[in-house]
């Protein structure tokens, strides 16, 4: 089978440990980041020691994280990536600068991004700070526009819970296709859902999305299932091959 959705659809999953990680890698057939969370480790040296075995394994396609997108951990995930330069770092919005210029060139950012409760719209407030002030709630077109001027890469949006925030999911669905630019839907996505919200991000018109796919598809000691992996990739496929 031709292999031409990889250019389109990338997963973002984690990893119990660096052999759990190489085998997603492999049954995702290497179009995956593997998400090593910041918030895991007490100190940047550890985070920066342990997170290159993961690195080395997996060609650096790894995805520096927040934690749950726990706004504190905005700092340590800029300096782990100024070290590693990973291919995908996690930020709140505030910080995408920040990262940008610890990072240079290489290696894609994201943005996150919240449900505002209004379609079109959407809440940057997501750093450590303006998470905890009055809600700053402004056109996701404005929100692209900011993210690629502080040199971010696409819009992580969080926390959808699911189909949840459908409806306002689609809106920025249609802003990342108008303007070019990557989407990241994340948050209560699991094998019910995946079909429908990859989905709706390629009728829509988006040419890349990284859905991330986290607890849902770990077992209870934390491991990813490859088994469950390999149905994502299926259903990417019908997705790609159908439509």
């Amino acid at each position: 089978m031709a292999n031409w959705y990889k250019d389109q659809v990338c997963l973002n999953v984690l990893a119990k440990d660096v052999e759990n990680a190489k085998e997603v890698y492999k049954v995702a057939e290497g179009h995956v980041l593997v998400g090593v969370l910041s918030a895991n480790y007490d100190s940047v040296t550890s985070a920066v020691e342990d997170m290159k075995r993961y690195q080395n394994e997996l060609d650096n396609n790894i995805s520096v994280g927040l934690g749950g997108g726990n706004p504190a951990q905005w700092k340590m995930v800029a300096e782990i990536s100024e070290i590693l330069k990973p291919e995908h770092s996690n930020q709140i919005f505030s910080a995408v600068g920040y990262t940008r210029a610890k990072l240079g060139e290489s290696g894609m950012i994201n943005a996150l991004v919240s449900p505002s409760g209004t379609p079109g719209m959407v809440k940057i407030s997501t750093g450590p700070l303006s998470s905890k002030a009055i809600a700053a709630i402004i056109p996701v077109e404005t929100a692209i526009a900011m993210i690629k001027e502080m040199g971010g890469n696409s819009v992580k949006y969080f926390p959808m819970k699911g189909l949840l925030t459908k409806d306002e999911y689609i809106a920025v669905a249609k802003a990342c296709a108008k303007d070019d630019f990557m989407l990241e839907p994340t948050g209560g996505i699991d094998l019910s859902n995946f079909e429908e919200i990859v989905k709706i991000a390629k009728e829509a018109g988006v040419k890349r999305i990284i859905p991330h796919v986290y607890s849902s598809i770990m077992d209870e000691e934390g491991k990813t299932k490859v088994t469950d992996v390999g149905i994502l990739m299926e259903i990417i496929k019908k997705i790609y091959r159908d439509c």
